[in-house]
């Protein structure tokens, strides 16, 4: 007697057509190549979540929404074309990786302090044939010279804005550019930080009151 096993939903791969159109929806045109690294990208990210846990999401077309969709948004909202982007507790490489599938030009630094996930971001690196992208295992506070100067620093993940937009400010990073994926209730708390002057926030299309919240480096005046 023959067995055959069907696969679930959820671990089959999103077709070509499927990701061309979610994507196209918040309109972001990709090559042949660079859907095929969402797809390839997609579907490490499924193996190694089964041990490491890296997302609470499991349905490939969830992780295309939030974590795909969410992250290139930025490249032509913002917008991120090229220069030097470090993205802050990357976790499984949101959104520094599709931001560098999206915007081949970036050099890309991804900072992570949990050595598990560092690694997997290494294996998705290495397996998508990533160039001028590298993973750096520390907490951001302890960086500085490894990453300055920055054009852009963003994060989906920090928690508490106040020393991480100091940090980001300050001269051992002079970063250009914050650009923060943030909850409606977590505008006001951010946009206190006196070193950036924030533009309005951009909503974020299919998601429910998330923002896009960029923040540009006030110029002090020089002392005469």
């Amino acid at each position: 007697m023959v067995i055959t096993l069907m696969a679930t939903d959820a671990e089959k791969p999103l077709s070509v057509e499927t990701i061309r159109r979610e994507l196209g929806a918040s309109k972001i045109v990709l090559s042949d190549a660079q859907v095929a690294s969402v797809q390839q990208y997609i579907g490490i990210l499924q193996r190694w979540n089964e041990k490491l846990n890296l997302t609470a999401i499991r349905d490939p077309l969830e992780i295309l929404h939030r974590h795909f969709c969410e992250s290139m948004f930025a490249g032509a909202s913002v917008p991120i074309n090229s220069g030097r982007l470090a993205d802050i507790g990357s976790g499984p490489g949101f959104p520094g990786l599709p931001l560098k599938i999206l915007r081949p030009e970036l050099q890309l630094f991804l900072v992570e302090s949990n050595i598990k996930k560092g690694t997997f971001l290494a294996e998705v690196i290495r397996k998508l044939g990533l160039t001028n992208a590298r993973v750096l295992i520390s907490r951001y506070e302890e960086l500085g010279e490894e990453l300055a100067p920055l054009d852009f620093v963003c994060s989906r993940a920090v928690g508490d804005f106040g020393p991480f937009l100091e940090w980001a400010a300050s001269d051992r990073v002079s970063a250009g550019q914050v650009v923060l994926w943030i909850g409606g209730r977590d505008l006001d708390e951010a946009r206190k930080s006196k070193p950036w002057e924030w533009q309005e926030p951009i909503s974020v299309p299919q998601s429910l009151r998330r923002y896009l919240l960029v923040g540009s480096k006030r110029v002090t005046p020089s002392a005469w």
